[in-house]
């Protein structure tokens, strides 16, 4: 007979998810400061970003490969690697140059890869039934993590820029120390002794057509997603530059449009149980996509009109990123789900470098809002991948 799960267990992971994850964009949130106070070129936006998606490719890949989060508690890992993060962090507020900052975002991104997949993984050790629901909670809290330093710009007001850099240490460090005091490894946990590497398991799970449809349709939404999240401030300070709307709040809306996404992420947690994963996906990936292709006209809307189009984009690119990862679990053989969930999200990651690197340049040289289309192939892509998937419904 199976013990009931205590009451605090899912609430302090996601709190703790959310903690740790405010290190993510923490950079992103006073890149304006670093780039007057140190003199950067604005391409600097794009290079922030992608030194933590490099370092949180680099950390997943070396993690799966060790199989740290098996080999190890879990939430000791979690533990390590929030206080490592936190302290990577804190290394931006004595950082003399731009090389300094993106090595320290760097190793930033490096700890995120024993935050927010070892997270799912104390959840799923927990949550043997009822983990798709989980799963929509931990992204719902990983996409608020994400927004968090803009609402902690925001409330500074004045405040030096450090201190959205010291607040998100703080606040990941505390993370991770209420998960390591209240929350003890999952009765599902199973331990291991390592890890070999199966390059042949890679390409069989190509193969299937399942696994393909999910994992390309996952690549597509990737494409757009990190992108559109790093030029949220970017596209509402053009706005109110070529509007004179000095008074909106840019590090404010920067949060409503980014974490609206937690709520819609968990709400299509429940849909994808009433429909299904591919669903919910086709739906977010359609109206994401159109979110795009409006953009570049809404420069000119009125503001409300302006602020409400990102809003529902920021609510419509998120919510398929828990069912990609379903469908890729459900379509790899048993043996090699790990397997197929790193290497599906680690080439994830790989892509949002290039979509961020590509608008980045393209937004330097034209300062053009047309050069936003070109988030619009990522949904274009998976929409069409997603559509030749042959699940079944979510139970």
């Amino acid at each position: 007979m199976n013990k009931k799960i205590p009451a605090h267990i899912l609430p302090v992971i996601v709190v703790a998810q959310f903690a740790g994850t405010s290190l993510w964009f923490a950079g992103n949130a006073v890149v304006d400061e670093l780039i007057t106070t140190l003199g950067l070129a604005e391409l600097f936006v794009g290079y922030i970003t992608m030194a933590v998606q490099a370092g949180f490719i680099g950390g997943t890949l070396l993690f799966a490969f060790l199989n740290v989060a098996d080999r190890f508690s879990p939430v000791k890992v979690f533990l390590f690697c929030a206080l490592g993060g936190s302290a990577a962090n804190l290394l931006v507020m004595w950082s003399a140059s731009g090389v300094e900052i993106i090595s320290a975002r760097f190793v930033t991104g490096f700890f995120l890869a024993g935050i927010y997949p070892v997270g799912m993984k104390i959840a799923s050790d927990w949550h043997k039934e009822g983990l798709g629901k989980a799963l929509g909670y931990l992204v719902g809290a990983l996409v608020v993590g994400t927004a968090f330093p803009h609402l902690l710009k925001f409330l500074g007001g004045e405040l030096p820029w450090r201190y959205v850099i010291a607040g998100t240490s703080v606040i990941a460090t505390a993370g991770g120390l209420l998960l390591f005091l209240t929350v003890s490894d999952g009765p599902n946990r199973t331990s291991s002794a390592g890890f070999k590497f199966d390059a042949g398991a890679i390409l069989k799970l190509f193969r299937n057509t399942n696994f393909r449809s999910a994992a390309f349709g996952y690549f597509g939404h990737m494409w757009e997603l990190y992108t559109f999240w790093a030029f949220v401030p970017v596209m509402l300070s053009w706005y109110a530059l070529t509007n004179n709307q000095s008074e909106i709040p840019v590090s404010f809306w920067s949060f409503v449009i980014i974490g609206v996404g937690g709520i819609s992420c968990a709400i299509g947690g429940y849909w994808s149980l009433k429909k299904s994963s591919k669903w919910v996906s086709k739906i977010s990936l359609a109206a994401s996509g159109l979110c795009c292709l409006l953009v570049p006209f809404s420069f000119s809307f009125p503001v409300v009109l302006f602020l409400c189009l990102l809003i529902l984009w920021g609510v419509f690119v998120i919510p398929d990123s828990p069912q990609f990862s379903t469908m890729v679990a459900r379509s790899s053989e048993s043996s090699y789900v790990a397997t197929g969930l790193t290497i599906v999200n680690s080439l994830g990651f790989a892509i949002t470098i290039v979509s961020i690197q590509l608008v980045n340049l393209s937004w330097s040289a034209t300062e053009s809002t047309y050069v936003f289309w070109l988030m619009a192939f990522g949904p274009l892509i998976g929409y069409w991948a997603v559509s030749k998937y042959k699940g079944v419904r979510n139970r």
